[in-house]
């Protein structure tokens, strides 16, 4: 079931990406089949990269969080993965493209990632946002 639920969100998030290319944000997407290939990266990389970056993270997390205490530190946390990914799909894929180097990375994943919850969530697909944000 979760191949297929991925499978279901793929094309979604591809649209929500398309959607943070809109805004002014410095992300760029060359068209719809880019997003496509942008998703697919986004969500691999989320797969394979995330345990090794919450490995490679896990000590200044843990102090900086007191063990996970202070919930918004683990989110930013989370939202640096997110960042990592989103930059490195970006770095992977011709025609997705952040103008603003980091500064577009920050904002584009943050958009991306809510508005895939908020969307997905809507179609009755429920995703957490770390979730959505990482696959």
């Amino acid at each position: 079931m979760g191949g297929l639920i991925w499978l279901l969100q793929w094309p979604v998030r591809a649209v929500v990406l398309l959607l943070v290319a809109y805004l002014p944000l410095g992300v760029e997407v060359s068209g719809f089949g880019t997003a496509l290939l942008a998703a697919i990266a986004i969500g691999l990389l989320g797969s394979l990269l995330v345990v090794p970056l919450k490995l490679l993270l896990a000590l200044p997390w843990a102090i900086s969080s007191l063990g996970g205490l202070i919930a918004p530190i683990t989110f930013l946390f989370n939202w640096l993965i997110t960042i990592i990914l989103f930059s490195v799909a970006a770095w992977l894929i011709e025609g997705f493209r952040l103008r603003n180097g980091l500064f577009s990375a920050a904002l584009g994943a943050v958009v991306y990632s809510l508005v895939s919850t908020l969307i997905l969530r809507a179609l009755g697909l429920h995703v957490d946002f770390t979730r959505a944000a990482l696959n």
